[in-house]
């Protein structure tokens, strides 16, 4: 690896990072210690602000700030950049398509020109459609949330519950997860002594509170599995039972939203149980399922879902 190349990966390390380490360093470069403090100060006289702290635990880290110079991208993470820009507007983010335009604009006018034409084939060659999402979230509090995730810091938000009350939470922030059409933070909160999944599209003035925490072991290492298990055991207020003479795979193919542990059965049909917090999405759900063309059979339904129901057959005439 040449000086110079060494010293754009030294500055993608500590763009990816919010500390590292000497040792860490010159064992991802392959150098010396002495070579890493050398590459550091290359950093410092083109303008990057990299601080460094002595001592046996001594490390360094990239601060940010207004003046910090370009973002140094190699050919795959720009391109990676660009298709995520070109598909940011079915995400369910609050106002993020017309955001991600302007960021595509600045990341094309910055990089070399290999890669602007690379970009710009990708965007040339897009046609953005909107998907249909969720509740839409708020790209300032997904930040906020990224960044406590990635630092491992303690974080307090306001929290708005499933009933309308709110409260305050303070907890340990894993992961963010995208799933059926919403987002979510995965945390452990001590005062509850327990995981726990949060909306984000409830979550309100996220807080970092500057207090580090030792990461735990996940509940489970598939967060999609742990999400679906949640999901599926949450106390929901409305419920349904429906039979469909369509096999599981083909339910939850045309039904993208529905959680795979509430559809079973066989090749011959399939017993759907539905969840909600209102009457009309579980009335939605029964809908998504008769557009699927096969019978149907609504097995039970509480009184607010029926009365949806007929609400909904009278208003298609």
């Amino acid at each position: 690896m040449s000086p110079l190349a060494r010293v754009m990966r030294l500055l993608s390390l500590l763009q990816a990072r919010r500390e590292w380490s000497g040792a860490e360093l010159a064992e991802r470069l392959a150098v010396t210690d002495r070579t890493v403090r050398r590459d550091v100060d290359k950093l410092r006289e083109l303008g990057y602000p990299v601080q460094a702290t002595t001592g046996t635990a001594g490390g360094y880290r990239l601060v940010s700030g207004r003046n910090l110079p370009p973002l140094a991208l190699d050919e795959e993470e720009a391109v990676a950049v660009a298709t995520g820009l070109l598909t940011a507007a079915g995400t369910g983010i609050s106002g993020v398509a017309e955001t991600a335009v302007r960021a595509l604009a600045k990341l094309s006018q910055i990089l070399p020109s290999r890669l602007r034409h690379r970009v710009a084939a990708v965007a040339q060659a897009t046609d953005p459609v909107h998907a249909v999402t969720g509740a839409q979230v708020d790209p300032s509090v997904l930040a906020v949330l990224g960044a406590a995730v990635r630092d491992g810091e303690l974080i307090t938000f306001g929290y708005r519950r499933r009933d309308g009350s709110t409260g305050e939470r303070r907890v340990e922030p894993h992961r963010l997860i995208t799933g059926y059409r919403l987002w979510y933070l995965l945390a452990h909160d001590a005062e509850r002594a327990d995981w726990r999944t949060f909306r984000i599209d409830r979550i309100t003035d996220p807080r970092p509170t500057g207090r580090r925490f030792t990461p735990r072991e996940l509940p489970e290492p598939d967060t999609a599995a742990y999400l679906d298990r949640v999901l599926a055991t949450a106390p929901y207020r409305h419920h349904a039972l429906a039979r469909i003479a369509a096999p599981p795979r083909e339910v939850l193919a045309r039904t993208l939203h529905l959680l795979p542990a509430r559809v079973t059965g066989t090749e011959g049909g399939s017993e759907v149980r539905l969840s909600a917090d209102t009457p009309r999405d579980v009335v939605r759900d029964l809908l998504g399922l008769a557009a699927i063309g096969a019978d149907l059979e609504i097995v039970e339904a509480d009184e607010e879902v029926r009365a949806e129901l007929r609400a909904a057959r009278d208003r298609l005439g």
